[in-house]
């Protein structure tokens, strides 16, 4: 709920450490994954994708 409140108002300075927690709480990288592109229908491409380099770099930790 959080990471998804995050997206949609564009606030992504914070996202880093609740995709952290969300992870921690059991979602999967496949489930972020599918949570940003479903929110870029409804919050617009250009906020889900900001949230993306986030998720990518999360991956890659």
């Amino acid at each position: 709920m959080t990471v998804a409140s995050l997206i949609t108002s564009g606030s992504t300075e914070q996202l880093r450490s609740h995709l952290a927690l969300a992870k921690q709480n059991g979602l999967t990288e496949a489930e972020l994954s599918e949570a940003i592109v479903h929110l870029a229908f409804y919050a617009g491409w250009p906020k889900a994708m900001a949230a993306k380099p986030d998720h990518v770099r999360r991956q890659q930790a």
